[in-house]
């Protein structure tokens, strides 16, 4: 194992994390085992602290692929809870409002789901890292300052109904880069005459990597210790 002339690690990032922790974490302990002081370490495709799933990260050299795995495809199953929507259209911020549900039918929501197939035009979640005037939008947002976010083309490949039993409704989605499956999930509820918001996020493949091609993190960091020997630094 050469983290420096790189390495490419497929991990499953557990919920509650950031991705930015899954990284600080691996690099941590990569200087630690191999004993030196700096190495470049870096994710292709943020996830949410509420989201879990593929996660790509790279070491050293292949940090160079990293807008490579970015480009890709990905997939994701995705929970919503039709009715109530929260500021984050995630759970990370409690709800903020209640809306009608008694109007949707699985006919509708078969209806509904049709015209987000294909290129579509998405506002990202202001609760998002999207930078304006070189802030963070989610800077402004948690000073309770006004932000207006552009929207940008993206494409949604498939859409597919896994299960519906009002209030919940579990969706398949394969999309490209730069999806925000909780702005997705804002404009579904909206759609619908309602509101909706995410209540579980897993994200199954990235590109041709898929969620079983993953390491358990504490089986990755193990696997690290048992591996890695100490670098000599010129």
């Amino acid at each position: 194992m050469d983290v420096r002339e790189g390495e490419v690690f497929f991990v499953d990032k557990p919920l509650h994390w950031t991705s930015f922790n899954v990284v600080d974490r691996l690099r941590w302990k990569i200087k630690k085992t191999a004993k030196i002081k700096k190495i470049k370490v870096g994710h292709a495709g943020t996830l949410d602290p509420e989201a879990t799933g593929v996660m790509i990260i790279c070491t050293g050299k292949a940090t160079k692929q990293i807008d490579n795995y970015q480009a890709q495809t990905k997939e994701y199953i995705a929970e919503l809870k039709l009715g109530e929507t929260t500021p984050s259209f995630d759970l990370e911020l409690p709800m903020d409002a209640i809306y009608p549900t008694e109007h949707i039918s699985r006919e509708l929501i078969d209806s509904v789901l049709l015209s987000f197939v294909g290129e579509i035009d998405q506002v990202p979640p202001v609760f998002s890292a999207v930078k304006v005037d070189g802030k963070r939008a989610y800077q402004y947002a948690r000073n309770g300052e006004e932000v207006e976010l552009k929207s940008k083309k993206l494409v949604i490949d498939e859409l597919e109904i896994l299960n519906f039993s009002m209030p919940l409704l579990t969706l398949r989605i394969v999309c490209s880069k730069g999806t925000y499956i909780r702005a997705l999930a804002r404009d579904i509820g909206y759609a619908l005459g309602s509101g909706a918001h995410l209540t579980a996020l897993q994200r199954t493949r990235i590109g041709e990597v898929k969620i079983e091609d993953c390491w358990k993190l504490d089986d990755l960091l193990l696997h690290l210790e048992n591996e890695l020997k100490p670098i000599e630094e010129n």
